[in-house]
């Protein structure tokens, strides 16, 4: 008794379990509601025609956030670390940063515009109120490119201090904000609806943001200027860029191929994926914001520890993951049928939908383990290895859609996924073993 006392005392003491607890109930509560957002979606339009054109209209714009953004943020967080631990001059660093955000919000949001312009040749056989209905929903949420690049600095600035609270819980207000929408304006806004509570959503939770972080005082916009520390952000940019750009193709993969089939097909993926993602989201937030900033400053003082502990969280990641998800499996369908099952979400539907979740479920330990080595090979600046192996993802996801869709429908795509995967984390281990030799 004694023993598990002093235990149970050290796991209280521990501060990076207790940011990470933190992190993932708050993770775990915002994506309940995002669960009762998609409930709700589902009640009012099922697998239907509209849900596919917002699908599609938001693709461009996630991918643009979760590659772009997201490599920005990743790269801005450690650089930012090494500048607090050298020179100091965070003023800098902040505006170069903001000033980049802007620079490719811009770009990217013109680059969206070819988008919309070959959409008939991307997501061809569909008649024009289907390619309208993408183009009009696209216009509205394209201002969240900008929206979003400037919350993801402002929540790397809150991440870094380990003010992990304040920063994951900007994340309640797009679901909050889409419910509302939904119950109040979707007779107004019509087949806008969703679009609409996107963009106003994001536009709240950056507000947010500045309004925390300017509490913290943690705003320091002065002249910017070019160091070493900027340089090295920028020099990382590239395969970073590639290494994210390459894996946010997959999804477009998915769904090209998913579109050639039945009508419902891209929302029924869409629904199937909802359970792994929030296995996947809840644990990848709160590892993933948790443990890069940990990782960037522990590398530098002792490397030796800092691999240590990535084993050892790798493997408790692993067992609570696969426990979870083979329960996942067991009440795959019940899951389904009481999540979405009701008004223009039919039976069929469920039938459908929870086969593409079973499937998908299984890779969800080999996904989150690979996200931590991630992490890890980012605090390394190992990121033209993780550029190559996104490539040869990318080649077999392509190779593996066309075999497996032939055979197996819909339920091709998500196999394909999940065999890529599994693939993936034994290449990142191997990878890991292979420099401790160096």
């Amino acid at each position: 008794m004694e023993k598990l006392k002093n235990r149970l005392t050290l796991l209280r003491n521990n501060h990076l379990l207790k940011n990470m607890v933190t992190v993932g109930v708050i993770t775990f509560l915002v994506k309940l509601i995002a669960f009762l957002k998609e409930s709700i979606i589902a009640s009012n339009y099922g697998l239907s025609f509209y849900l596919d054109t917002y699908l599609i209209a938001i693709l461009v714009p996630s991918f643009i956030q979760n590659v772009f953004i997201g490599a920005l943020k990743n790269l801005f967080i450690p650089n930012y670390i090494r500048e607090l631990k050298s020179t100091k001059d965070l003023g800098s660093i902040q505006s170069f940063t903001l000033l980049l955000i802007t620079a490719l919000a811009f770009v990217l949001g013109l680059c969206s515009f070819f988008f919309v312009y070959y959409i008939a040749e991307i997501y061809p056989g569909h008649d024009p109120v289907f390619y309208n209905l993408i183009k009009t929903q696209l216009y509205i949420i394209l201002p969240c490119i900008f929206i979003w690049g400037y919350s993801s600095m402002l929540s790397g600035l809150l991440d870094v201090q380990k003010k992990f609270f304040a920063s994951s819980f900007s994340s309640f207000f797009l679901p909050i904000t889409t419910i509302l929408f939904i119950l109040f304006f979707k007779d107004k806004l019509g087949e806008m609806t969703l679009a609409y509570s996107m963009t106003i959503g994001s536009i709240i939770s950056l507000f947010y943001l500045i309004f925390v972080c300017y509490k913290h005082k943690l705003i320091h916009i002065t002249y910017p200027s070019i160091n070493e520390n900027t340089r090295l952000m920028l020099k990382q940019y590239p395969p970073k860029l590639a290494a994210g750009l390459l894996i946010g193709v997959n999804p477009f993969v998915d769904q090209f191929f998913a579109a050639k089939l039945a009508v419902g097909s891209i929302a029924a993926l869409n629904y199937g994926t909802k359970i792994p993602a929030f296995l996947i989201s809840i644990l990848l937030v709160a590892l993933g914001n948790v443990l890069l900033p940990h990782f960037s400053s522990l590398i530098v003082t002792d490397i030796k520890k800092a691999r240590s502990q990535l084993y050892k969280i790798i493997k408790i990641t692993f067992l609570f993951s696969a426990l979870a998800s083979v329960v996942g499996i067991a009440f795959s369908q019940e899951i389904v049928k009481v999540l979405f099952e009701r008004n223009a979400f039919t039976t069929d539907h469920t039938l459908i939908t929870y086969k593409i979740q079973q499937i998908a479920i299984i890779y969800v330990p080999f996904y989150l383990m690979s996200i931590i080595i991630i992490k890890y090979l980012t605090a390394l600046n190992k990121n033209v290895f993780m550029a190559w192996v996104s490539f040869a993802n990318l080649i077999f996801n392509v190779l593996l859609n066309f075999i497996f869709i032939k055979y197996y429908d819909v339920y091709g795509v998500v196999l394909s996924t999940t065999i890529l995967k599994i693939l993936s984390f034994c290449i990142f281990i191997a990878y890991i073993k292979k420099t401790e030799k160096t």
